[in-house]
């Protein structure tokens, strides 16, 4: 098959779309010329076909990433590795427009999300281009005759896998701390939504990194990312996607050479709103918490518990804003929610709003298709909710919410634990006391106050629970990537 095709969005017009896999710094086909087609989710239309990546191709990806380790990059000095990253994060930076036009292509998501991600990515590797050469070590003083220090040495050829929800961005937040540290990548990206990663690709040559360095490789997760997840010669996994998936990686990893496991998983986050608050913000917050990337979010706020005092008037608000929602075509500036990313994910969806019907909670407002094509789903939620129900228990993963009311602070933090989940929280009031109290109560990797999704590069991100192991982001980051190393060093004194 060809390596590259010609695309058109309405942003971009007419460019050059790669389809190859990037292994070494070249496009190249893979070894059983295997190949997939990508699905338009607002059109539902084909919008062209990829190379498929098998354990062959993964193969020769991992070789090519050793290769580098071993060789060039062990001996780039970590001034100069940063230097790559920072023109990375340039170039990432010139090409904003094509980048987010592909993303809102294939992914569907807003146009201007898609803008708010790519410039999300451009922080995230020029603040990692700023860490690399500042990993240092410590000496260590224990007596007069020796001499101790330690490193932070890279753990060398790491697997990343990323999901389909936030393509370049969960890119960005894998490869910045890794190739920082030293190490080098083979990363595969979601089956539904390769397209963006494939573009990138192409500037990871132009900013200077060596072959190997970073190979990125599109491919089915139960063929390509099993194969990563398992391989000999991978030193690290890193994943970002489902606790079920999550799981079995874990599992390839142990059973094959036991190498070190990040995982950033799912989530069911309690979004708290107290007597207090301010309720206009409130609403706007949980609005945005929940239907922000068209609720396909791994820490959206999907249960909302609203004390009891303000909970009519909450209820009331917040479906009006929710049906102000614009749905819509991605690459509309006025559009906020796409549709969502496959017929797979629609039917997930709507399977949930079924049995949430079912199960006898009220539809406050939506609870049905946008529109006769497309993958779109109205902005839904769902009232007269109980802990027991399936809406209010497992992740949908769409822009579905469920509202309980709850009496008291003590209720609301049992409520907001009793999950499987711990990935994120918030908190809605006035009291400052309130909301630290609540806020140190509640098990969850981030809890937001009087806001929500405010993610950043310099803050760690990562879950309690089922949602994970490890951290993303922020220098907690770096420690996912590093090994710590002792030197003892003899200068004399008496023999033992």
């Amino acid at each position: 098959m060809p390596l590259s095709v010609q695309l058109k969005t309405p942003i971009t017009g007419e460019f050059t779309q790669p389809t190859g896999l990037w292994i070494n710094n070249e496009w190249v086909e893979g070894v059983d010329k295997k190949s997939f087609e990508v699905i338009n989710p607002t059109t539902e239309e084909v919008i062209c076909s990829v190379s498929e990546a098998t354990e062959k191709d993964v193969d020769l990806a991992v070789a090519a990433a050793r290769k580098a380790f071993n060789g060039v990059w062990r001996t780039t000095t970590p001034q100069q590795r940063g230097i790559y990253l920072l023109k990375l994060a340039e170039l990432a930076e010139k090409n904003l427009d094509l980048l987010a036009a592909v993303e809102s292509l294939d992914n569907g998501k807003s146009i201007t999300m898609a803008r708010g991600d790519v410039g999300a990515v451009v922080g995230c590797l020029r603040y990692y281009g700023g860490w690399a050469d500042k990993i240092e070590g410590k000496t260590i003083d224990i007596n007069h005759e020796t001499f101790h220090y330690t490193r932070q040495e890279p753990i060398g050829v790491c697997g990343q896998i990323i999901p389909w929800n936030f393509p370049l961005l969960m890119l960005a937040w894998k490869i910045g701390p890794a190739l920082a540290t030293g190490n080098t990548i083979v990363l595969k990206t979601a089956e539904q939504t390769p397209l963006s990663g494939l573009v990138f690709a192409n500037l990871v040559k132009e900013a200077g990194f060596p072959p190997g360095v970073l190979n990125i490789i599109s491919g089915i997760g139960k063929i390509a990312g099993a194969a990563l997840s398992a391989h000999l010669d991978v030193d690290k996994i890193a994943f970002t996607g489902s606790t079920v998936v999550g799981r079995a990686i874990m599992k390839a990893a142990a059973s094959s050479n036991l190498k070190k496991v990040t995982l950033e998983l799912g989530g069911k986050s309690p979004n708290i709103v107290f007597n207090d608050a301010d309720i206009e913000q409130a609403i706007s917050w949980v609005n945005f918490g929940i239907y922000y990337n068209h609720g396909q979010c791994c820490c959206a706020g999907s249960r909302v518990y609203v004390q009891e005092g303000i909970y009519d008037k909450f209820i009331a608000a917040f479906k009006a804003r929710a049906e102000q929602n614009a749905v819509g075509d991605p690459f509309d500036e006025n559009t906020f929610q796409g549709p969502q990313v496959s017929q797979l994910q629609y039917d997930r969806i709507m399977g949930y709003i079924e049995e949430g019907k079912k199960d006898g909670a009220t539809v406050e407002a939506g609870g049905e298709r946008h529109g006769d094509k497309g993958y779109f789903i109205k902005p839904t939620i769902f009232t007269n909710v109980t802990p027991d129900m399936k809406i209010m228990r497992e992740e949908i993963f769409g822009p579905v919410v469920a509202v309980a009311k709850f009496k008291t602070e003590e209720e609301v933090v049992a409520l907001g634990n009793d999950s499987a989940y711990g990935l994120a929280a918030a908190v809605h009031t006035k009291d400052l006391n309130t909301a630290i109290r609540v806020s140190n109560d509640l098990r969850a990797g981030t809890v937001w106050v009087n806001s929500y999704n405010l993610l950043h590069h310099q803050l760690p991100f990562g879950g309690y629970k089922e949602s994970g192991i490890g951290r993303e982001l922020g220098e907690a980051a770096l420690a996912n990537y590093t090994q710590n190393k002792s030197v003892s060093i003899r200068l004399g004194g008496p023999l033992f």
